[in-house]
């Protein structure tokens, strides 16, 4: 064996094992840690119906996507539909921007251009819009701090505060009330 064949045969040996421990010593990056604001799950164009204690339909759900935070369990509503049935079993409909429910479903809130239907087929059909609005399916209550306007054949009621049972069809505003009449032959 030649001077050459030695020095090309350690040469070689050098090379594997600084190349191996260099690989044994590179830096390795630590996993990504899940992010506090990360979904435990998504889901998408849906509807879901809840029931109460006692198995009837409580509310139902329809919307484009739902988030689940791991955190609390609870949930983050994109553009909800949320139909509240009342004590004929006619729905209700409410509407917003955002929507978060918590886990076990017991209060929903509404946020941004929220938007409360009553039934189709109302003897005064009701329509009340405010920015903010907590409803509390098992009480049958939904209630703001926000202004809120009410609109029904005849008349319009603005104020700050407001507080419905769904179920009654009751409502209260709390302050700053202004009624205007709309007599059906102005429309």
């Amino acid at each position: 064996m030649s001077w050459r064949s030695v020095v090309g045969l350690v040469l070689l040996v050098a090379a594997v094992l600084s190349g191996w421990s260099a690989w044994k010593h590179r830096q390795v990056p630590a996993p990504a840690a899940v992010g506090a604001d990360r979904s435990d799950y998504v889901m998408n164009d849906f509807e879901l119906t809840a029931l109460d204690k006692d198995g009837k339909e409580s509310v139902t759900l329809r919307a484009p996507e739902m988030h689940r935070s791991p955190a609390d369990e609870s949930f983050s509503i994109t553009t909800p539909l949320f139909l509240m049935p009342d004590a004929e079993g006619k729905y209700w409909q409410m509407r917003s921007k955002t929507g978060w429910l918590s886990a076990k479903g017991e209060e929903l809130r509404l946020t941004g251009d929220v938007r409360g239907t009553s039934p189709d087929d109302a003897i005064r059909p009701t329509v009340f819009e405010t920015q903010r609005l907590n409803v509390f399916p098992s009480d049958h209550l939904a209630v703001t701090d926000d202004n809120v306007r009410i609109t029904q054949p005849g008349s319009i009621l603005t104020g700050r505060g407001f507080e419905t049972n769904l179920e009654t069809k009751q409502y209260t505003i709390k302050s700053q009330v202004k009624s205007r009449y709309e007599p059906r032959s102005a429309r």
